[in-house]
């Protein structure tokens, strides 16, 4: 395994860190999921064997569940693994982000946690809901000095132009971001965090699960030095020299073990598991073509909506070019599905749902024909 100095921390952290949010679950009888704590336990194992020693989790991954099976994971661990969790800000209260923070404590049966995340904040929450009197930064600082946390850390969903100015306040020591092959909107963050000191671990190397689906498309990136989509998504993610730590929600010993050979294996691709600068330059330069391409269909400006059919026909036609542009065929066709069953987490109609009512293509800046567009799709994916 390789590691990385961590930002200022002082510390040395594995490249590859254990996202706890896609740990196994089983099915009560009662209709509840829980976690198979037996097999999670054997799968974070199996992760710190072969050298992660980040594992991050948050209070309501699976189920609510993820935080008490870490715990357990950890013991006889503890003192060889990094912690990370979160805390939602639910109120600017600092008092209620300490009850947060003690409620975390006490699943994960643990003393202390070393890097504790601010969770999924925006600028405007920094500065109405955490940096204000008796306010969770307070608290925090508190808490850091009593050694209940190691560390203070931010998880980011915000738009890429606003986070320099939280990381400019300087309560930070390490930001969690996200950042992919489809997603390179936050490239300048992680270059400017890592240039005031701060840690930078990724979350959805492999974008969110899209990116792991097979796709020649990508597998061609590499001349087919590569096992699967995923090996490459992460590889160009470790690539990049001012990334610390690639986040990957391992819910098998199988995906544990070949995440774990992405991230320490050498050779034409150099060091553990990265990419050389030519190879990288490649992949961003086709990367780009295929983002041109997509485009040429949709550009995701969203003119056309609303739909009175209740269509979301820039998502539908993302998941089109999923298909087309990128060979994520099988994603494509799952999220798709989805989408006809209404089970999806968008709410849209199907693309066969179209009335051919033209109200979209009057709105259209690049004057696509999207009627047709959306029977395409219905046909490729449906």
């Amino acid at each position: 395994m390789r590691y990385k100095k961590f930002g200022n921390t002082g510390i040395e952290l594995s490249v590859l860190g254990f996202g706890a949010m896609r740990l196994p679950m089983l099915d009560t009888a009662d209709g509840k999921k829980i976690v198979d704590e037996d097999a999670a336990v054997a799968i974070l194992r199996r992760a710190f064997e072969l050298g992660v020693n980040y594992v991050d989790t948050a209070p309501y991954y699976c189920e609510k569940l993820s935080e008490v099976a870490v715990g357990k994971a950890l013991k006889g661990w503890r003192d060889k693994v990094y912690l990370s969790t979160k805390n939602p800000i639910e109120d600017d209260s600092g008092a209620h982000w300490r009850e947060r923070l003690e409620n975390s404590l006490k699943k994960l049966d643990t003393d202390y946690i070393d890097f504790y995340h601010m969770w999924g904040i925006s600028l405007e929450t920094f500065k109405t809901k955490i940096d204000v009197k008796d306010g969770p930064i307070e608290a925090a600082l508190k808490a850091k000095e009593e050694g209940l946390i190691k560390h203070i850390s931010f998880s980011y969903h915000d738009a890429p132009q606003n986070m320099a100015e939280i990381i400019d306040s300087g309560y930070f020591e390490s930001v969690l971001m996200q950042y992919n092959l489809l997603d390179r909107s936050n490239e300048k963050n992680i270059d400017y965090a890592q240039s005031k000191g701060l840690g930078v671990v990724i979350m959805g190397p492999v974008g969110g699960g899209r990116l792991g689906a097979p796709s020649p498309a990508i597998l061609e990136l590499l001349g087919g030095r590569a096992k699967s989509s995923a090996e490459i998504a992460l590889r160009y993610v470790l690539s990049n020299p001012n990334v610390n730590i690639a986040l990957s929600g391992m819910g098998s010993i199988a995906m544990v073990e070949e995440n774990a050979a992405a991230a320490t294996g050498t050779g034409s691709s150099g060091p553990a598991g990265s990419l050389t600068e030519e190879e990288r330059g490649r992949v961003r330069a086709m990367m780009e073509e295929n983002k041109r391409l997509a485009e040429l269909y949709c550009t995701g400006c969203k003119y056309c909506m609303p739909c009175p059919q209740g269509l979301d026909i820039p998502h539908i036609f993302q998941l089109m070019n999923y298909h087309r542009v990128y060979g994520l065929t099988e994603y494509a066709r799952g999220e798709y599905k989805q989408i006809v069953t209404g089970t999806s987490w968008v709410k849209s109609a199907d693309a066969s749902k179209c009335a051919a009512c033209g109200a979209c293509e009057k709105k259209c800046p690049q004057k696509l024909k999207i009627i047709n567009q959306l029977k395409e799709t219905h046909l490729a994916l449906a």
